[in-house]
């Protein structure tokens, strides 16, 4: 999520020590430098993080979650912020961490703009 946060902000963003993203349930750094790069994020995958320049203007588009549940909600949250219609496929695994958060995120977003379709 805060490299979502890094799109919205002015200037250079620098994740660094990061590197154990590598080895988690996917590789979280190049995931989130490839599908935010998708919605038109200007984003540089580094060894051990990314850098981000900002504000970029995320327009929608289809993004991947790899199956992984954290990059699927920080997919979700940039779709939000992004012009046009964002479709984060393979969203079933956020239910390992957080079974409620497309309603919760429906909800904070003033309602009707999360939908889950099968």
């Amino acid at each position: 999520a805060l490299a979502v946060a890094a799109t919205r902000a002015r200037g250079r963003t620098v994740i660094r020590d990061a590197a154990e993203l590598r080895v988690k349930e996917s590789d979280r750094l190049a995931a989130l430098a490839r599908e935010l790069g998708r919605l038109g994020a200007r984003v540089e995958e580094l060894p051990d993080g990314l850098a981000i320049e900002g504000p970029s203007r995320l327009r929608g588009a289809v993004v991947a979650s790899g199956g992984d549940h954290r990059i699927a909600m920080a997919l979700a949250v940039a779709g939000l912020v992004a012009e046009g219609e964002t479709v984060v496929e393979d969203v079933a695994c956020i239910a390992t961490s957080y079974p409620g958060f497309a309603e919760a995120l429906d909800a904070l977003a003033g309602g009707g703009a999360v939908r889950v379709e099968p």
